[in-house]
């Protein structure tokens, strides 16, 4: 049997049968026995019912991106939303309970395997293990120790006693069982890696997001929940009192970002966390925070809209709303991560730059990223002793001060002997407003030096591919590991990628390598090209090309691969 490709895995069912729970058991039992482990969700908006599904790609090296094929499909209910069933093929391995399963196309597919999984689930204790039974079959398929499957059913339930212990682990035994029974159906299979797996982490993208901001000095997080930003809310919550944050869920998106710019004012490194509704609901705080000059962070997680959209899917079509939130004009940074340790480590570096330049910053993540977990290097997650820039007032400080740099010495309430100005309205040095025409262009020039700083202490984007390229791909966000994958795969002697990491204000380095590229193609997951028309505004150039995806799904690596190899034909 070769071991020379990861092994892709969909696991279905419907909402309330613990599809979830076999991703977590899965990503860290494989992980512990040696095993690279890549895992997104995909689920319905609905409490109960429908058919949510977890992806796995299990490898001897790390792997990092949504692939199309299926190896394994276990299938715990009925009703196989039509995306996966697109994605069958002839080399599918199909497991389900006839029973009851009863969709055709999965019945009559001829690698389906029909597994009494019910009954077998109630063997173990209770039906409701045979999800359990589902991840003990793909642990079966790999060389898993069963020993680190039982640790881990005794960390994580170990509190409900012994007996619901013995049941989970006897559960996934029978699991391991069957999947050894069809491993020879397998030509290709993992091997755990040469390397050492012990000195990574498990993480999630809304766990790295939360992760990085606290690294970057959050000590206040506010929001009101709006998927699929909740899951960072979740987590500084469930962490608030080990990590020593203040954690409020507000009544509205309204509250939580003028609460977040109070907070500031006072002193306060703030996250507010919320999806694209609730940033329009957020434009007029999220300006009075820039003519106030208070540090502050947003996490925009995106998903489909207009309005509430398609409130459980993935999109990138909050470009423009990051660029030009808020009403007026003063600079902001806008940071979107592509990859999970790019969530932790630009999220710690927004709420470093907020500080030391006065700024607002939004991070922008999408549904796709937020839901995707997998094992991260150890040392991914370090950055830099957060520093809130705070002076001591004296009794001649002026909040405003207009600095050669265009950068005030920040003092807050309380801390010194001087005041602190603040107002909603153009004012003078000191916070006190007035109406006069050369103060106004004054003040406003004076917030705008720092877009030179925000340029020279930003975040490049990541170049990758051969030194002698004339034709370059441009993406951004979540949709670089697909087109990193997609390109090794190619093997275009002539053409790099260039993955965009800070938004806004771009970077002058990745601007000049557009510029200096006889062909752009641009790969982003929106209707317009959002970044596409950036590029066209700050440089006058017009791509040669363009990948797009809108339908509500992340891109696959086999969909950037035929669509990036059709463009190219098309141009040679």
């Amino acid at each position: 049997m070769a071991l020379d490709r990861d092994l892709s895995v969909v696991i279905c069912g419907a909402a309330g049968l613990g599809v979830q729970t076999v991703e977590d058991i899965l990503v860290r039992v494989l992980k512990r026995s040696g095993y690279h482990v890549f895992a997104t969700r995909e689920y319905m908006s609905r409490v109960r019912g429908g058919n949510n599904s977890t992806e796995l790609r299990i490898s001897s090296k790390p792997v990092d991106g949504l692939v199309d094929r299926i190896d394994l499909l276990v299938a715990l209910s009925p009703g196989i939303r039509s995306n996966i069933q697109s994605r069958i093929d002839k080399d599918t391995v199909i497991v389900a309970d006839g029973s009851v399963v009863t969709d055709q196309c999965l019945k009559e597919h001829l690698r389906f395997n029909d597994i009494p999984l019910t009954s077998m689930a109630k063997e173990a204790g209770s039906q409701l293990y045979s999800n359990v039974i589902a991840a003990g079959i793909v642990l079966g398929l790999t060389d898993s120790s069963e020993e680190e499957a039982v640790d881990f059913f005794r960390s994580r339930f170990g509190k409900k006693g012994d007996e619901t212990v013995e049941q989970n682990a006897s559960a996934c035994k029978k699991g391991v069982t069957l999947g050894a029974e069809i491993r020879g159906r397998f030509p290709h299979l993992p091997s755990p890696s040469k390397g050492n797996t012990s000195d990574r982490k498990i993480v999630g993208g809304s766990e790295a997001v939360a992760m990085g901001a606290i690294a970057g000095g959050c000590d206040f997080v506010t929001a009101y929940p709006m998927a699929p930003a909740t899951g960072v809310l979740g987590f500084a919550a469930k962490n608030a009192l080990r990590l020593g944050i203040a954690v409020e869920q507000v009544e509205d998106e309204i509250s939580a970002i003028n609460m977040a710019v109070g907070a500031s004012y006072a002193g306060a490194s703030p996250l507010v966390t919320t999806s694209g509704g609730g940033f329009s609901l957020m434009y007029e705080g999220f300006s009075l925070a820039g003519v106030a000059e208070t540090p502050l962070v947003v996490h925009l997680g995106q998903r489909p809209g207009p309005a509430t959209g398609m409130a459980t899917r993935t999109e990138q079509a909050d470009l423009n709303l990051a660029v030009h939130a808020g009403h007026g004009e003063f600079p902001r940074l806008v940071m979107a991560p592509g990859t999970l340790e790019e969530a932790f480590q630009l999220t710690a570096k927004a709420f470093q730059m907020v500080h030391r330049y006065q700024v607002q910053s939004v991070i922008l993540t999408d549904q796709y990223i937020l839901n995707t977990i997998k094992d991260v290097p150890t040392e991914a997650f370090s950055a830099p002793e957060p520093d809130k820039c705070i002076v001591k007032s004296n009794p001649k400080y002026r909040r405003y001060e207009d600095t050669a740099d265009g950068i005030s010495p920040r003092a807050i309430p309380g801390y010194g002997d001087g005041l602190v100005g603040c107002d909603s309205h153009e004012h003078d040095e000191e916070g006190h407003v007035f109406e006069d025409f050369e103060l106004r262009v004054r003040m406003s020039d004076k917030r705008f030096k720092k877009e030179r700083w925000l340029k020279e202490d930003g975040v490049p984007g990541k170049l990758s591919g051969p030194d002698s390229w004339t034709r370059l791909i441009v993406c951004w966000g979540s949709t670089g590991p697909m087109v990193e994958e997609a390109l090794e795969e190619l093997k275009l002697s002539d053409t790099a990628l260039l993955r965009i990491r800070q938004i806004w204000p771009m970077m002058d380095q990745d601007l000049a390598l557009i510029q200096s590229a006889k062909e752009l193609i641009v790969v982003e997951g929106n209707h317009d090209g959002q970044l596409e028309g950036q590029i066209r505004k700050l440089t006058g150039k017009e791509a040669d090309g363009h990948l797009r995806n809108y339908c509500g799904l992340q891109f696959s690596v086999e969909q950037v691969r035929e669509g990036l190899s059709r463009i190219t034909d098309q141009e040679e």
